[in-house]
């Protein structure tokens, strides 16, 4: 059994589709407070960043790039050390991440190395049958902590936390959370708030912004 998006006709928000939908989850057990994610199943296998490609050709990148696509995303303070999966968006419905330990970016939002450019993310906060996932400790990240997302140049773009907000998922401001921001940012979306065993889903959304800070930090 996999996790999945709430399904969701966002087109009434008028951002066609690049709309994000609401992601929830399967029905699993309530889960503590827990510093530290620590699986209860084998799952499958967690990502290191051992795991980011290197360099693919030796070809100089363009002045003029058309940005590129994340591969690895990295945030301390959260235990996250990642690849990203390219998932699309189909019929204003973002796909299902494909496993606990894998975060989506969906081709349609924006790509690193763009300016004013909102790069989105989402990923499992749990699983069923593993327990926490890579988005567990997503919750607890504060304004000024630092996520390096690894693009497909090989080049690290780094951002800082703004703000984290939960939102309720009936009545979340997709346009505000998905939409353009003004600034070069990143997005990122799991499940949060309590869990309605009624409907299998969470009622609420966390949703983390953060902005572009620099590329390769020292």
């Amino acid at each position: 059994m996999t996790t999945r998006f709430n399904r969701r006709d966002f087109a009434r928000f008028g951002i066609g589709a690049a709309a994000v939908a609401a992601i929830s989850s399967t029905p699993l057990r309530a889960l503590a407070e827990a510093p530290k994610i620590t699986s209860t199943q084998r799952g499958d296998m967690p990502t290191t960043g051992g795991m980011r490609p290197g360099p693919t050709g030796s070809n100089p990148v363009a002045l003029a790039s058309p940005g590129f696509k994340p591969v690895a995303i990295k945030i301390d303070k959260a235990a996250v050390d990642a690849v990203v999966e390219t998932l699309e968006i189909v019929d204003g419905v973002m796909q299902d991440p494909t496993g606990p330990w894998v975060v989506s970016w969906y081709k349609e939002t924006g790509r690193l190395g763009l300016d004013e450019q909102n790069v989105v993310v989402a990923a499992h906060v749990d699983y069923w049958n593993v327990g926490p996932a890579v988005f567990y400790n997503v919750r607890n990240l504060q304004e000024g902590d630092v996520v390096d997302m690894t693009g497909e140049d090989n080049n690290i773009y780094r951002y800082q936390v703004e703000w984290l907000k939960l939102y309720d998922a009936e009545n979340a401001p997709i346009a505000e959370i998905v939409g353009d921001t003004g600034e070069t940012s990143l997005t990122m979306i799991t499940c949060g708030g309590e869990f309605d065993y009624s409907t299998g889903e969470y009622i609420s959304r966390t949703v983390v912004r953060a902005s572009f800070l620099e590329k390769n930090p020292a």
